[in-house]
């Protein structure tokens, strides 16, 4: 009788955006098991009995557990939802100095259980925390991902595909850039069925690029509108969490748009930033560089400006 793979995920951090991510886990049956982890043991243990609770309503019977950071020893996929959360009023950069100090904490009690996977981040900034997991972590770049700007390009598929009048699913665009105010929608290479979007504009008098850039002010923005109005932003940015760890624990060579680090893709170097990349079991495959027009080049250049800015005074002594 031969052992068969267990694909197991541990959960750091059972906060808003951690425990909607274990609900949609369950319910798409992406794991065999998984994993809670919480400085609020008894937050994180109800969150486990209730899961096992509706467990005979979902597709497959994930084994859930409430766990300590040894247990990361035996994870595939190590996903950190923990962290400070973004406040009314404040940017995703604002949060860096608080979460720098957590991570080093997770980070530093994660890898002292053994673990050898792949690190998922969701905690904003998360291009600079993905950055700063790599450093602290020591694992190889491809092993180490942020969520980026997947859930901006999921939000700018569906309002495109609302103005459009099409399946968001046959919308294909992305937003790339730092996951924040600088990010940027690649129009040039935005497609409707196959069909460049700038064409569709150039023969249809009902669309135009200014309603495209007003979609684009509406993705850019979305998440301080839900702030504003129910204090965090979850569903959303866990189900494409999920997305991530489906195609890395089935090996699916999907493209996402990711937080990925760059070493001389689209000329940039040594920085975490949102592009579109191929994921599968090994993590981060390869980096996709986009065809850019010089605009959208000069806008990217600058969203990894800013990043930079922000991480040279934390890994000075690292960066190139």
């Amino acid at each position: 009788m031969t052992n068969e793979r267990v694909n197991t995920v541990a959960l750091i951090g059972t906060g808003f955006v951690g425990s909607s991510y274990a609900f949609a886990m369950v319910n798409q049956g992406i794991a065999d098991e998984l994993i809670l982890i919480d400085l609020n043991e008894e937050k994180a243990m109800g969150d486990v009995m209730d899961l096992n609770h509706g467990k005979v309503f979902a597709p497959s019977p994930t084994k859930i557990s409430y766990g300590t950071y040894g247990d990361c020893s035996q994870a595939d996929i190590a996903v950190i939802c923990a962290g400070a959360n973004q406040k009314p009023g404040e940017t995703r950069l604002d949060l860096v100095e608080k979460n720098l100090i957590i991570f080093q904490s997770i980070v530093s009690q994660v890898m002292a259980s053994g673990f050898n996977g792949i690190f998922l981040v969701a905690t904003n900034p998360v291009d600079i925390l993905t950055y700063a997991v790599w450093k602290y972590s020591g694992l190889p770049k491809e092993r180490v991902i942020g969520s980026g700007t997947i859930l901006d390009t999921a939000r700018f598929r569906y309002l495109l595909g609302d103005y459009f009048k099409v399946a968001p699913k046959n919308i294909h665009a992305y937003i790339i850039g730092e996951h924040g105010d600088s990010e940027l929608p690649v129009y040039s290479s935005a497609d409707v069925g196959g069909v460049p979007v700038l064409s569709v504009i150039q023969r249809d008098n009902d669309y135009s690029l200014e309603d495209l850039d007003q979609l684009f002010v509406s993705v850019r923005d979305a998440a301080y509108q839900i702030i504003q109005a129910k204090g965090a932003t979850y569903y959303g940015i866990a189900m494409g969490l999920v997305r991530i760890t489906k195609a890395i624990l089935h090996n699916e060579n999907a493209i996402l748009t990711v937080s990925a680090h760059l070493d001389g893709e689209y000329g940039v170097k040594d920085v975490y930033i949102g592009v579109p990349a191929i994921i599968n079991r090994s993590g981060i495959r390869e980096v996709m560089e986009l065809d850019l027009n010089s605009e959208e080049q000069e806008k990217f250049s600058q969203s990894a400006a800013v990043l930079r800015k922000i991480i040279e005074p934390h890994f000075s002594g690292s960066l190139k």
